[in-house]
């Protein structure tokens, strides 16, 4: 026990643990960012390769741009966190980064246009996922390999902060470069990645020792199989099928949740009879992990559902009833949500510092309080709201979501053997992953079906206000809510183009002009919007409600008992 203790103290001593603080930071912090920075730059990425976003035929590919990074995120974290104990985790962190910027560079010199551009961007896209993957899978690992338990809590609220905060910077950092030009919103990885790789091969080191043992190649294929298809019907769930707004009656899709459940069924079963699983199941027998895991996935779909609503209320309604041009409202969505990147920055490192001292479960439990407040919150206010009250909330909604997420997340990784801390690592950043794949289909599913009860009535109404002839207002109204859902997310005003040029040209001036202004599509869609508004929001405060419930418990601070700590 002496020697072990010795070994600890010098794994934790001088300034080596700063160096992988720093390190990983900026490793998940890029990682995060290039995951939400498309979001806000697609209506600019598909000019630059010309491609309409509002073309039905196009949605696939707006789908697959914003998901396929992630859904390649949550299927291979798991695995890659695994070979991070068997051949060492500093090594997958080094080619996780030299990954990750290869594909970067790739991103950025797309050299075909229209649906071949968008093809090679998701291709490229799903390279940067298995690159951003192995960074995620590692990183916590690495941290809580160099920290003492005294000081985890801190360490881990710095890292994962930092990365979710990374995921409303991103917002920011699209709108901006974008304004520049599409191919620059891909520029902005390299030389941080080029950094990064550099950093981390000088100066990171292995500290936990390798288990080598046998891949599970039957748990990772039906893992990898059965996550990838459940989260990609999920994804064609909601697109319109037939004459249905979405698409949760395509056999195609029922057929592949069957599937991806029946692959996923496999896999436990496989993984409680080989000798060296890369799902350590025996985990969930440990109180803190299973708990800690299943509120961070509750969490991860409320918030990616806010996320998401967000956008489209400000880009959509809010921005241009204010007087932005459309072309801006990406921009402006992104500074107008920094409140909510505020309260992650003011509340992770201090709860994380605070759990040290005083366990996870007051911080956790108490922020996903906040959290579920600050939804109520945003059920109470008027589409068109007053700024101070929204950003309040979103204030309240990020420090409750600070302090959850670092205290969790030390919480989890101090519950696992030292030579699991890789895989534990990669399980949570699955549950986190595939919760923000799950809320795009969860929460845009609730807000299409509340869309389409109001929203073809108010469509063919508004328009034959002003001149539209009945047959065009008519045909205009049955096309997909997905559609007009995606016009808001994308901040674009498709009227002009749904109306057409023809149509316009035949209608008065005055009329043209009020079609095709700032006011009258945010205004046509207020009110159908805040019906599935009212639905999405009280889902995600429900969820977020039982994952507090969840983290409660967790039972009381727990160390697993191989863990020393120096004295």
């Amino acid at each position: 026990m002496a020697d072990r203790t010795s070994e600890t103290q010098t794994r934790h001593s001088g300034r080596y643990k700063w160096v992988a603080l720093s390190n990983t930071t900026l490793g998940v912090l890029m990682s995060a960012l290039d995951g939400s920075i498309v979001i806000i730059s697609l209506p600019a990425i598909f000019r630059g390769i010309g491609l309409d976003p509002l073309a039905p035929a196009n949605i696939g590919y707006l789908l697959w741009m914003i998901l396929g990074y992630l859904l390649v995120s949550a299927v291979l974290v798991v695995t890659l966190g695994r070979l991070g104990d068997m051949f060492g985790r500093v090594r997958m962190y080094n080619v996780g980064f030299v990954i990750f910027s290869a594909a970067s560079v790739a991103l950025s010199f797309d050299p075909f246009h229209a649906g071949g551009g968008a093809l090679w961007l998701i291709g490229w896209r799903v390279v940067q996922a298995v690159g951003g993957a192995m960074l995620t899978a590692n990183s916590a690992a690495i941290l809580t390999d160099a920290f003492p338990r005294e000081q985890r809590g801190m360490a881990l609220g710095v890292n994962q902060i930092t990365a979710l905060a990374g995921q409303f910077l991103g917002l920011v950092a699209g709108g901006l470069l974008a304004e520049l030009d599409w191919r620059a919103v891909f520029w902005v990885s390299v030389p941080f990645g080029v950094f990064g790789t550099v950093w981390s091969i000088r100066s990171l080191r292995e500290i936990s020792r390798p288990q080598r043992s046998r891949i599970d190649w039957g748990g990772n294929v039906t893992f990898a199989l059965g996550t990838a298809v459940v989260l990609a019907s999920i994804t064609y769930g909601i697109q319109p099928y037939g004459g249905a707004a979405t698409g949760w009656g395509n056999p195609w899709v029922l057929g592949g949740l069957g599937a991806g459940i029946a692959l996923l069924a496999a896999f436990c079963v496989i993984e409680t009879r080989v000798p060296a699983p890369m799902f350590q199941l025996s985990l969930f027998r440990i109180r803190a992990f299973t708990a800690g895991n299943l509120a961070a996935l509750l969490t991860a779909i409320a918030r990616g559902g806010m996320q998401f609503m967000l956008i489209i209320w400000l880009q959509g309604i809010w921005l241009p009833l204010h007087g932005y041009d459309y072309e801006q409202t990406p921009l402006w969505a992104g500074i107008y949500l920094l409140p909510l990147t505020a309260g992650f920055l003011i509340a992770g490192p201090v709860s994380g510092f605070l759990s040290d001292r005083f366990g996870a479960r007051l911080f956790s439990t108490g922020g996903l309080l906040l959290v579920a407040g600050s939804f109520l919150g945003l059920l109470a206010l008027p589409v068109d709201f007053s700024y101070p009250a929204f950003a309040a909330l979103l204030v309240l909604s990020g420090i409750g979501q600070g302090m959850f997420s670092a205290p969790n997340t030390s919480a989890i990784m101090s519950s696992v053997p030292d030579n699991q801390r890789g895989v534990a690592s990669g399980m949570r950043s699955t549950f986190q992953n595939s919760g923000t794949s799950l809320s795009i289909g969860v929460f845009f599913s609730l807000m299409i079906a509340g869309l389409a009860g109001s929203l073809p009535s108010t469509l063919t109404g508004g328009l034959q206000a002003h001149g539209v002839p009945a047959d065009v207002a008519a045909n205009i109204a049955q096309l997909p809510p997905v559609s007009t859902l995606f016009a808001a997310f994308l901040g674009s005003n498709p009227v002009a183009h749904l109306v057409g040029p023809g149509v316009l040209g035949q209608l008065s001036p005055a009329d043209s002009a009020a079609l095709t202004g700032k006011e009258f599509f945010p205004t046509l869609i207020s009110g159908p919007f805040h019906d599935g508004l009212v639905t999405v929001f009280v889902a995600a405060a429900a969820m977020a409600l039982v994952a507090a419930l969840a983290s409660a418990s967790r039972g009381k601070r727990y160390f697993h008992q191989d863990q020393v700590s120096p004295s």
